[in-house]
């Protein structure tokens, strides 16, 4: 009769066994490492980052079309634009003095030259979001429109920018369907409200 071997080695975890704690921490370690964050557990938005960008450039292209609204026909080319432009430098650096100063100086220290420059950088775009609507304004009025017309035509403009910006910032958002039309939507109504200011009040105050 055959004797079985003694030094027959217990069963592992292929022969039916249990796994042992390493196994099954590897197996965790496996499954944490290709699970990708959803939406739900995404970073919080980056308040220095592209979103504060857009929303800068948004901001911009409202303070350019509201001007652009308020301009009466007896203005010239030349004082629309100036007052654009000096509009939005205004807004843009009074805007970053407060924020500097509302979020540093709780703690009791001024902001550096470095902070006020980054902040400054970041927010560029509200300036130069009017850079488009003042081209065609130019436009338009070096090729033989009228004050009036030149300006209307740079509001349009204007308003077609602030529905893009809209429009991507729902893309940003994740957002689809009739929420990504509502937002769009509420762009394109802004702009027509001032529109209608324009040709329907600032008119006759003019």
């Amino acid at each position: 009769m055959a004797e079985a071997p003694a030094d027959r080695e217990p069963p592992g975890p292929a022969e039916g066994g249990q796994p042992g704690p390493a196994a099954g921490e590897q197996r965790a370690g496996e499954q944490r490492a290709g699970e990708q964050p959803g939406p739900a557990a995404g970073n919080p938005p980056d308040p220095s980052g592209r979103g504060r960008g857009r929303a800068a450039g948004i901001y911009g292209t409202i303070i350019t079309a509201a001007v652009l609204a308020a301009a009466g026909p007896a203005e010239s080319i030349g004082d629309v634009a100036l007052t654009v432009v000096v509009t939005l430098l205004v807004y843009w650096i009074a805007e970053q003095y407060a924020e500097l100063l509302g979020e540093q100086l709780h703690g009791g220290h001024l902001p550096s030259w470095h902070a006020a420059g980054a902040a400054l950088a970041a927010t560029w775009s509200m300036v130069s979001a009017s850079v488009v609507p003042l081209a065609v304004l130019l436009l338009a009025w070096l090729t033989g429109a009228s004050t009036t017309l030149a300006v209307n035509e740079a509001l349009v403009v204007a308003v077609l920018m602030l529905m893009i910006y809209a429009w991507l910032a729902g893309r940003a958002a994740r957002l689809r369907g009739w929420r990504q039309l509502v937002v769009t939507s509420l762009a394109a109504l802004l702009g027509l409200l001032m529109i209608a200011l324009k040709d329907v009040v600032i008119l006759h105050l003019h």
